[in-house]
């Protein structure tokens, strides 16, 4: 039977589209994913051959979740199988030597045949960060940045409606694929360190887009001063035309993953 390792992956995400690669019409599309830089690499590292060519990927990867394109990383948990065995410290050293800059992998090891990135997960932590002040500054990087002033006791008021287990459909986009729109949330919290607003949400799973399309309806909230309830009403309609925008993936982050 055949050994199933598991790893963490960290990466920035603005020069990929997304974590997974994409299929139109069955056929791979030819984008940079991070799903195809790690395969290309770990199928390099442990059967060999050419890393340039895309369709030699024997070693297939699992991983706990998709991230869209531009979203990052510090926590992602990716399985696969190969009947090769393998020392942790030689491989996390080589993979990082092989992956682009921008990827990087760690927490290596072997896990049970029953292990699953995607389905043993029980929480993802995600961060969304961006800055609030009225002029950009040439270090924000790609932070999205909100001019006017903001609330942070209104905006904890408004993401407190969102713990506990609800219908998420107001705050899914149309290519949310798992026709299930429950989710629980655990916690939702937001603070602001100087410049730096950062929201973090911590939830059992996530429809696409949710994350950034409740940062939207925090703004909208704050750019028409309207009450914190007004994220409870946007909740219970169940109607993706009442909450704001889909924000930027830039500021992003996959934090951490819990089995």
């Amino acid at each position: 039977m055949p050994k199933r390792y598991a790893f963490q992956i960290q990466y920035i995400g603005k020069n990929y589209a997304g974590s997974q690669i994409q299929f139109e019409n069955g056929v791979e599309i030819d984008e940079a994913t991070i799903q195809g830089e790690l395969e290309k690499a770990l199928s390099t590292l442990i059967i060999g051959g050419d890393p340039a060519k895309r369709e030699k990927r024997p070693i297939k990867t699992v991983f706990s979740g998709r991230t869209d394109r531009g979203v990052n990383s510090k926590g992602q948990v990716v399985h696969f199988d190969t009947d090769r065995t393998i020392v942790a410290s030689k491989f996390i050293y080589a993979m990082n030597e092989i992956l682009p800059n921008d990827i990087s992998i760690s927490d290596f090891m072997e896990v049970e045949n029953t292990f699953h990135a995607q389905k043993s997960a029980k929480k993802r932590f995600y961060r969304f960060e961006f800055i609030n002040r009225r002029y950009k500054n040439a270090f924000d990087g790609d932070l999205m940045l909100v001019k006017y002033p903001l609330d942070i006791v209104r905006m904890q008021q408004a993401l407190n409606y969102l713990i506990g287990e609800h219908d998420f459909s107001s705050f899914k986009s149309s290519g949310t694929l798992n026709p299930s729109k429950i989710c629980f949330i655990y916690d939702a919290h937001v603070e602001k360190q100087g410049d730096k607003v950062i929201v973090d949400i911590v939830g059992n799973r996530f429809l696409y887009n949710m994350v950034r399309t409740i940062i939207g309806t925090l703004l909208e909230i704050e750019g028409h001063n309207l009450s914190a309830e007004h994220m409870k009403d946007v909740l219970n309609s169940q109607d993706r035309t009442k909450a704001g925008r889909t924000v930027s993936p830039y500021g992003l982050t996959l934090m951490k993953v819990e089995y």
